[in-house]
């Protein structure tokens, strides 16, 4: 017997239908001509990357207009700070260079 690819589509069809219950997972492995435990497996799986779904979309939220804010005045500090090492090296070198 070979391999047989199913589509991502297929998965969570049957996935779906193993989640709500209304039939067996041997019913609705015989329905789709799959092993039941190919569809526990992907029962299973859609599971547990329901979980992360929610997981990430938190992880993903945009930063809050006070931490832009933070972000933005540290910016604008380290420019300052910059600009004022980058003159004082300027005049340093200058000096070194006279000699």
């Amino acid at each position: 017997m070979t391999r047989r690819k199913h589509s991502s589509g297929f998965k969570a069809q049957v996935a779906l239908e193993a989640i709500r219950g209304e039939r067996t997972i041997a019913e609705i492995a015989k329905k789709h001509t799959v092993h039941p435990g190919q569809v526990q497996a992907w029962k299973a799986e859609v599971l547990l990357k329901l979980a992360l779904l929610f997981e990430q979309r938190t992880a993903g939220q945009p930063q809050s207009e006070e931490q832009v804010a933070v972000l933005e005045r540290k910016v604008g500090q380290l420019t300052i700070e910059n600009d004022f090492l980058k003159k004082s090296w300027m005049g340093y070198v200058k000096r070194t260079n006279r000699k």
